[in-house]
């Protein structure tokens, strides 16, 4: 059975770990594109799978010894995790390690990434779209998860979400959520706009004589 390390060193790992020779960018698939924010996810992904070999290194090499297949697992990791932010990857990878001695799946992985967004009351990216794309207005009084999703959607533009399909949609929302998630897992007060009160104003008593002088004004208007 692997052994896992105390939560001190897992986190301090998650920070200092860099991507080695055997785990370049380019084994995690840079086919897909050189955007900075892809390659920030492909850096996340090779972290991810060297924390997972220094902790679990007999499983690790059990599952993984032959290089293709490593570099295919990648890829798969890298597409199904790619709605999330690097960050909340590497975290994710934190909570895998503390809470198992095994190595975690696929699944066992999504899950530990919701599992840390959990933690700061945040809905998973795919969870916040759907209900920005849904709220009702005024957008400000709605019963929101958690600001960040307000603010998501006020970024990516109310009528924009409404008016377009999702494969349009969903990318620029995706985008503007992991802006204003990261803010919140790094510890930034995030606070809704107050919604403006309508003005109220007292009604003035007219005298006796403005009284009368209004009604007939009304009887001339109405012939009454």
């Amino acid at each position: 059975m692997a052994q896992t390390k105390p939560a001190g060193e897992v986190a301090a790992a998650v920070q200092k770990t860099v991507a080695s020779p055997t785990t370049s960018a380019t084994q995690a698939g840079s086919d897909r594109g050189s955007e900075d924010d892809h390659g920030t996810l492909i850096e996340a992904i090779n972290q991810v799978f060297a924390l997972f070999r220094l902790n679990y290194n007999n499983q690790y090499y059990a599952a993984w010894s032959d290089a293709e297949q490593l570099r295919q697992v990648k890829r798969l990791w890298l597409e199904a995790l790619n709605e999330f932010p690097s960050e909340i990857i590497l975290r994710g990878a934190r909570v895998a390690i503390e809470s198992s001695d095994y190595l975690p799946t696929l699944n066992k992985m999504l899950q530990c990434c919701r599992t840390s967004l959990e933690e700061f009351g945040l809905p998973d990216p795919r969870q916040a779209y759907l209900e920005a794309c849904l709220a009702t207005s005024p957008k400000v009084s709605y019963n929101w998860t958690h600001p960040a999703v307000y603010f998501a959607g006020r970024d990516s533009d109310w009528f924009f979400l409404a008016n377009n399909p999702e494969s349009i949609t969903w990318p620029v929302f995706q985008k503007h959520y992991e802006k204003w998630l990261l803010k919140a897992v790094r510890g930034e007060s995030l606070t809704l706009p107050q919604q403006p009160e309508l003005a109220h104003e007292e009604p003035v008593a007219l005298d006796p004589q403005a009284q009368k002088n209004a009604l007939a004004a009304l009887r001339k208007t109405t012939g009454l």
